[in-house]
């Protein structure tokens, strides 16, 4: 039996990756991992709860457990990796659309970040498409707080403690 799993529809992983880059302030820049990491927490809310924590962190601790866990048979998603690996096609395809819609800067794609470029463009169309629901709000609110301004690489970085994406041999 086959289930539909919006990680797999191109139009809604644009949607969600518009979502994402609405709250960016002008001129700041994103790396394109990060996105893509945010948009799996977006997919996979219960995921949170797998991120490492350091010992003093328990106001982020607290934040996390304000985001329930649902125990959704259809968010299951096996190993983690492999399935973040599933859906780059797809994050790459919407955030190549919204460079080609004029949204995204396509200097700062190529470099490997993602920076709003049209501010008028990305509100029309968050608006047109609809609203994120309350529950995926609170996750970006919460990986805004995070991990907005944690290095992606490092001991601590945000590779690292997501376990989605090898950390062992990046460059400090």
């Amino acid at each position: 039996m086959i289930t539909y799993n919006p990680a797999f529809d191109l139009y809604h992983t644009i949607f969600r990756m518009a979502h994402i880059i609405l709250d960016m302030d002008d001129g700041e820049t994103m790396e394109v991992e990060r996105v893509r990491i945010w948009d799996f927490f977006l997919l996979f809310p219960d995921k949170l709860h797998s991120i490492s924590l350091r010992i003093d962190e328990t106001d982020v601790r607290e934040q996390r457990s304000h985001i329930g866990k649902t125990n959704n048979p259809y968010e299951n998603c096996g190993d983690v990796r492999k399935f973040f690996e599933w859906i780059k096609p797809y994050q790459t395809s919407a955030l190549s659309c919204l460079v080609s819609c004029g949204i995204l800067s396509k200097d700062e794609y190529l470099k490997g970040h993602v920076r709003v470029s049209n501010r008028q463009a990305l509100d029309d169309f968050c608006s047109r498409a609809g609203d994120i629901s309350d529950r995926e709000r609170q996750v970006l609110l919460f990986l805004s707080g995070f991990s907005r301004y944690m290095p992606l690489t490092g001991e601590y970085g945000l590779k690292y403690r997501t376990h989605l994406l090898e950390s062992k041999y990046d460059a400090e």
